[in-house]
């Protein structure tokens, strides 16, 4: 941070409880999941208690809607808070609400914000299925037409072979692959099993439901009532190694390794992170912990000869290289779980020097990559993965977790993205 930059913090915010695609939150729409968590983020208890002392909102959700485009400002609106505060939109697939954070950072550092309310929604079970192009522009014509026989006539131009529907798939453009696909393509090429991949996805669960029962969660969820469940619902305390072990494969029925088990599940949810100089962030009430945004790093990869989600492995060595860290240095890893394989190839890149020489451009030695210090209070295996919310949820819960350890003590919050993309964030206990 240079002299003229300001102290930049991050605090948690509120968030829904999240659940699988189609269950408790199933007649929720993006809307509807994200205004409670809005307005009792600012008007409640553990907000600034006033609108008007939010200067930004920044909310995002990666699946596309035909009826919001600015998904900051409809959300704000929809909450009926202070019309004045300027809200926008924001996207980078997984990592939307991280990216949302550190642009709120950036513009905090150049002085034109104080705090800001960043977050994201994903519902999954709402997810509006598309029309081709013909099919799409022949309806709208119709309906244009101002005559029933001018529509008769233009309804009349379609074929049967138009009369189709598209249904959006987490496939990325540029390739036709599922993220799923392009995990098992890595998990092959670092020679990833499937029963560590397990293990990961029974500890992401055994940790989640641990942090569950001692009340880690609740001061970072909604009033209960507020939704059809007042808990995260796909944490799993009876599952175990067996149980995973039994799962088939769900991307390579043949020789794959990636199940339903050690995948994220299609969830829906929506959650808010706080970001703010430390004027901002004191607007919070004082028992709202708070942790120094120290800097942040994007990466890209050639996705297809390099793995669609190992990104963050050159975003993380160039970030702690900049700082002359190395992974010991870090008390606290939140590594976003998309796949059980895709953390562990990560780990399996980070601690190879020539993947970090010839991919990240860094020779520092770096060290073993510390398991132990990772996800303490589960992950995305174990509590969902609303695409647009699950930065603000890693963010706020390395705030919770960093603020009890002693002055200094760092952190990393990391996401993969769809695209090739990577989104890393170095936080330090205040």
């Amino acid at each position: 941070m240079t002299p003229n930059q300001a102290e930049i913090f991050v605090a948690p915010g509120l968030r829904s409880p999240f659940s699988r695609i189609d269950r408790e939150l199933s007649e929720l729409d993006a809307l509807r999941l994200s205004t409670p968590v809005v307005q009792q983020s600012v008007v409640g208890p553990r907000g600034p208690g006033r609108a008007s002392a939010v200067d930004l909102v920044l909310w995002g959700s990666v699946i596309p809607s035909l009826e919001v485009s600015n998904w900051g400002r409809e959300v704000w609106l929809e909450s009926g808070l202070e019309p004045h505060v300027p809200a926008q939109g924001i996207v980078q697939a997984c990592a939307t609400s991280l990216a949302a954070a550190t642009h709120a950072a950036g513009q905090a550092q150049a002085g034109r914000l104080e705090l800001a309310l960043c977050g994201g929604v994903e519902s999954m079970t709402f997810t509006q299925i598309g029309l081709p192009l013909r099919f799409s522009r022949t309806l709208r014509r119709t309906v244009q037409a101002g005559s029933p026989i001018r529509a008769a006539r233009t309804l009349a131009q379609l074929h049967l072979s138009d009369i189709r529907i598209r249904i959006p798939t987490a496939s990325e453009r540029t390739t036709g692959m599922t993220m799923g696909q392009h995990a098992e393509e890595m998990a092959k090429r670092w020679e990833i099993g499937r029963e560590p991949q397990d293990r990961l996805a029974l500890e992401s669960h055994m940790r989640a439901v641990s942090a569950r029962e001692r009340g880690f969660f609740r001061p970072l969820l909604v009033t209960p009532g507020t939704f059809p469940t007042d808990e995260d619902a796909v944490p799993r305390p009876d599952t175990s190694l067996d149980a995973l072990a039994r799962l088939r494969p769900s991307f390579d029925r043949e020789s794959g390794t990636l199940t339903a088990g050690n995948s994220t599940p299609l969830t829906d949810g929506a959650a808010a992170v706080w970001i703010g100089t430390r004027h901002g962030i004191g607007l919070l009430p004082d028992d709202i912990p708070r942790v120094r945004l120290v800097d942040w790093e994007e990466a890209a990869i050639d996705l297809r000869s390099e793995g669609l989600l190992m990104a963050p492995t050159l975003a993380i060595p160039r970030l702690l290289a900049r700082h002359e860290l190395g992974y010991d240095s870090i008390d606290l890893w939140e590594i976003h779980e998309a796949f059980a394989a895709q953390v562990l190839c990560t780990i399996a890149a980070l601690e190879s020097p020539e993947w970090q020489a010839e991919k990240a451009g860094v020779t520092r030695e770096m060290g073993a990559f510390p398991r132990d210090r990772m996800n303490p209070n589960g992950g995305s295996l174990a509590l969902g993965h609303p695409f647009g919310a699950t930065g603000a949820r890693i963010l706020s819960q390395a705030a919770v977790e960093l603020s009890e350890k002693p002055s200094g003590s760092r952190a990393v919050v990391s996401i993969c993205a769809a695209g090739g993309l990577g989104h890393v964030a170095l936080l330090e206990a205040a």
